[in-house]
């Protein structure tokens, strides 16, 4: 957390039951936290059968490199059909990059797809989503309190790796918990 108290930049660990069934085991890096929102893209929730190199076949851009056959990631259920290019931060399009911390900027322009097509020089880490998880004002906080997630500091591993099953038990990992010790309910001793 920055010292304003916004969570940009860090990675929510969603807890055991928490009731919704599309943020179960999820892993969402926080893109943007302020006073009026919170954005974010889960980064291990692929969506099974899409590739990379399928979807930009799709939209018509030719690859001038051999494309990874990276999973396309399931952002969050906000815009769907639309794309964000997570990305290390040695690629920039003057259109539309965000640089979200130091290392790690986020694009969701046409060029950036291009990049990763190898049609201009390609950022040398990248995760494409679709569609984004959000929350309106002080209700991720409130969440945070409810206990609904957990919060880590990122790393590129777990933003970029694509190990996307195993994800969510490292980022535990690196706060010292188990995941096999989690409950999905609370109690009194």
């Amino acid at each position: 957390m920055d010292d304003t108290g916004f969570l940009t930049g860090q990675l929510l660990i969603a807890m055991p039951g928490i009731g919704d069934a599309r943020f179960e085991r999820a892993l969402i890096y926080v893109c943007i936290h302020d006073e009026t929102h919170a954005v974010g893209l889960a980064v291990n929730r692929p969506v099974e059968g899409l590739t990379v190199p399928d979807l930009l076949q799709r939209l018509d851009i030719t690859a001038a490199i051999a494309v990874p056959e990276h999973l396309v990631l399931m952002g969050g259920p906000v815009q769907r059909e639309r794309g964000f290019v997570l990305h290390t931060d040695d690629y920039q399009s003057a259109e539309g990059t965000v640089t979200i911390e130091d290392g790690v900027a986020l694009t969701a322009t046409r060029e950036a797809l291009e990049a990763m097509a190898g049609q201009i020089p390609p950022p040398r880490r990248s995760i494409l989503a679709l569609g984004y998880s959000g929350w309106g004002a002080g209700q991720l906080e409130r969440e945070i309190r409810e206990n609904v997630w957990l919060t880590c500091a990122s790393d590129e591993g777990l933003l970029f790796g694509d190990d996307h099953g195993r994800k969510w038990n490292k980022a535990l990992a690196k706060l010292g918990v188990d995941a096999g010790l989690l409950s999905a309910t609370a109690g009194r001793a």
